[in-house]
């Protein structure tokens, strides 16, 4: 509708929220799709004597560069938009994607990996700015909530054709990455750049003086970068490290983790659910923080001390619980803390957290192991960081809240 001679804002809709959950993805994609092909690479190059280091190292290589360049992605999605930006990454991560599949030199695999980090650095920037820029906080919620339950469906998918492709041919699992193509143009036709916030003010007649561009908001920043990097270390040592706790307690064969494991794998459903409940019931983020980290913590810690199977179960439930909760709550407090006009930077502050916690998490795991002695000590260890980190953080952000006096920013 238009009045007064201002032309109707845009509104995002279902064809913006589907197409942006499916693109959140595709880094997803990156990591998913190579577990099953391991075993096959390795066997390919098994006259390389590095090859039994390089192939599994390869699988998360992606994430090293994205922490390394996700905020100078930012920089170009605040300087020359969300839209274009998005497009060219995809193109991009189509290209290296697929690019192994005409190689068959392993450093040419590993180089085209790092490079698709780059691609996925600039793709995940975008996307989470754009679901920022496209809804208010109600909508906001509702997508990610999709888009992380989106996720276990997506990655189940991949894992069936994934198999039929690793026995077809070692490198044939890359052909996956050719689905970037067609999410491309759906890209094409449906996402839109959104205004800008000066553009905005200009469009409905408001004086464009009046209007001044915050600075880079740096302590805002700065808390959002170090919370995202303290929960995303705590977020893989199960994901990473899981199945040496199991070793641990007796549990050796894959085959039966797997089985044990199916059900409470699950409950990463009921934590994205969880999101959705406790904001819709108005919850602020301190006490979505308190709630997914005393469940992160917790589930860690119970693993930690379990004596069987059971209790290991019992830790995965509460584990897996926090863990759908947790990515979900960290994008959607940093999109309500930041502006507009710096939300690609601060979103790709984020991003280059999230990735470089991915990175450092096995590392962090394996020096406190060789101090403690298990992986169970380590992980009870784990558990009470996120236990004293859920704490903490809702301290510092109750103190804010009162001296702010404004609930919206706690």
């Amino acid at each position: 509708m238009e009045s007064d001679g201002v032309k109707a804002a845009r509104v995002a809709g279902v064809p913006q929220g589907v197409t942006v959950v499916i693109a959140a993805f595709l880094p997803i994609l990156a990591i998913v799709s190579m577990f099953p092909a391991v075993p096959a690479i390795i066997g390919h190059f098994a006259d390389d004597p590095d090859a039994s280091w390089k192939v599994p190292s390869m699988v998360s290589a992606p994430g090293l560069t994205i922490a390394l360049s996700a905020f100078f992605a930012g920089m170009l999605v605040d300087r020359y938009g969300r839209r274009k930006l998005l497009l060219i990454s995809t193109f991009f991560f189509g290209v290296f994607g697929t690019a192994p599949f005409f190689v068959d030199s392993l450093n040419a695999v590993y180089a085209s990996r790092l490079m698709l980090g780059f691609a996925e650095a600039a793709l995940l920037t975008a996307v989470n700015t754009l679901i920022a820029d496209y809804w208010a906080e109600s909508g906001r919620r509702n997508w990610l909530t999709v888009q992380n339950m989106a996720g276990p469906a997506l990655s189940s998918l991949v894992l069936f054709f994934a198999g039929s492709l690793v026995a077809w041919r070692w490198n044939a699992i890359f052909l996956i990455y050719l689905i970037a193509f067609p999410i491309l143009l759906a890209m094409w036709k449906w996402l839109y750049e959104p205004e800008r916030d000066d553009a905005l003010r200009a469009r409905l007649g408001r004086d464009e003086a009046s209007f001044v561009a915050s600075s880079f908001p740096w302590g805002i920043v700065f808390g959002i970068g170090l919370l995202t990097l303290v929960s995303s270390i705590l977020y893989y040592v199960f994901i990473v490290n899981g199945g040496l706790v199991w070793q641990e307690l007796g549990v050796s064969d894959p085959a039966a983790i797997g089985r044990i494991t199916s059900l409470p794998s699950l409950f990463i459903l009921a934590g994205a659910l969880l999101f959705w409940l406790v904001n819709k019931k108005g919850f602020g983020s301190r006490y979505q923080f308190l709630i997914f980290l005393t469940l992160l913590g917790g589930g860690l810690a119970i693993m930690g001390i379990a004596q069987d199977w059971k209790g290991m179960v019992l830790g995965m439930v509460v584990q897996q619980t926090g863990a759908g909760m947790a990515i979900p709550t960290l994008i959607a407090w940093a999109q309500r803390r930041l502006p507009q006009e710096h939300r690609g930077k601060g979103m790709g502050v984020w991003t280059a957290c999230f990735f470089f916690g991915q990175f450092s998490s096995p590392l962090i795991v394996s020096q406190v192991r060789a101090v403690l002695g298990t992986m169970q000590d380590t992980f009870l260890a784990a558990g009470l960081l996120g236990l004293g980190t859920g704490i903490v953080t809702f301290i510092i952000f109750s103190i804010a809240r009162k001296s702010a006096r404004e609930p919206a920013t706690a």
